[in-house]
């Protein structure tokens, strides 16, 4: 069920229900992060793992202070260049914050998005609000409302905000020993970061207790078999008695080489390109392929973000 008014958002989750919000990155299945009924049916409906914690989303950053303690110097120093926008800082949690949220860890993934919708949606509740991407668990992440449809029917309330302007999930940054940690590469890159806080050190695989979203090996994933590439004309002549799909940066394979063709960018923009990419996953994906080709980005910026969502969508 699209719908477009605020106030009938704010209505169904002030009834401890959820709802799919629009934001910059992906949308996002929301709840009020103190309603662990609301919380349990996130978990429940997107068949997520309890181990794998979700992301808290405030307000402002002056609501920081109400959801974490011990704030790093670090830590403000990004929100305060990157809020409202597609960063989620780990911090220390409240004791008021529920464990289910966390999964049981001390800390708590928190971050402003960066959504007119979703911001005055939030201005609008007493509470925050929690909101994993709305797709079921190891899936391709939603874009459009679309995509959340085709997860999740039409019985699901989805604020409609139109096409997410990023199209990357939220970069995650956590704090340990005065060292800034990279969790999940994301729509703001590496570069941008270190020249905020210096040297960020890498730590974005873990699969049985991860400290954030997106660590898992195996994520994002299309129904679609999916290998990565950094020749795709040599590649798809491997493959030529199949029913190929091809997802590439610029405009280096042309129609006839292959059953579908999607183009990150034809001018080789990565930004266009991370914009477009779950788009051009799900567009794919719905052909009935035999096998999606797809090619590696320059491993730089937000191509590393790109390139770490493929590797992670052809784990077993």
């Amino acid at each position: 069920m699209l719908i477009e008014d605020v106030k009938i958002a704010q209505e169904i989750l002030e009834r401890e229900d959820i709802v799919a919000i629009p934001t910059e990155t992906v949308y996002g299945l929301a709840a009020n992060i103190f309603s662990e009924k609301a919380i349990k049916k996130i978990f429940e409906l997107k068949k997520r793992p309890f181990f794998n914690p979700l992301i808290v989303h405030i307000k402002s950053i002056d609501y920081l202070t109400q959801i974490a303690d011990d704030i790093p110097v670090d830590a403000m120093k990004l929100a305060e260049t990157f809020w409202p926008g597609p960063l989620t800082l780990v911090l220390k949690k409240k004791s008021e914050i529920s464990d289910l949220i966390t999964s049981g860890k001390k800390t708590v993934g928190i971050r402003v998005p960066n959504h007119k919708l979703t911001l005055r949606l939030l201005q609008n509740l007493d509470f925050p609000l929690a909101a994993p991407s709305a797709n079921t668990f190891q899936s391709i992440s939603p874009t459009l409302p679309e995509h959340v449809v085709k997860n999740f029917g039409q019985n699901l309330a989805i604020l409609d905000g139109g096409p997410c302007q990023l199209g990357l999930e939220s970069t995650i940054l956590g704090f340990e020993n005065e060292k800034v940690i990279l969790y999940r590469l994301g729509a703001i890159s590496i570069e941008e970061i270190e020249k905020v806080v210096g040297k960020v050190q890498i730590q974005n695989n873990e699969n049985s207790k991860p400290d954030a979203p997106g660590m898992l090996s195996k994520h994002y994933s299309p129904r679609t078999k999916i290998i990565l590439t950094t020749d795709l004309k040599s590649e798809i002549l491997k493959f030529q008695d199949q029913k190929l799909g091809v997802l590439q940066f610029g405009n280096e394979v042309k129609e006839n080489q292959a059953f579908k063709i999607e183009t990150l960018s034809k001018s080789k923009n990565i930004k266009e390109a991370a914009s477009n990419f779950y788009q051009a996953l799900h567009t794919l994906d719905l052909h009935d392929l035999d096998l999606i080709i797809a090619e590696k980005m320059p491993n730089e910026g937000l191509g590393k973000t790109i390139n770490d969502r493929l590797t992670r969508a052809i784990s077993k």
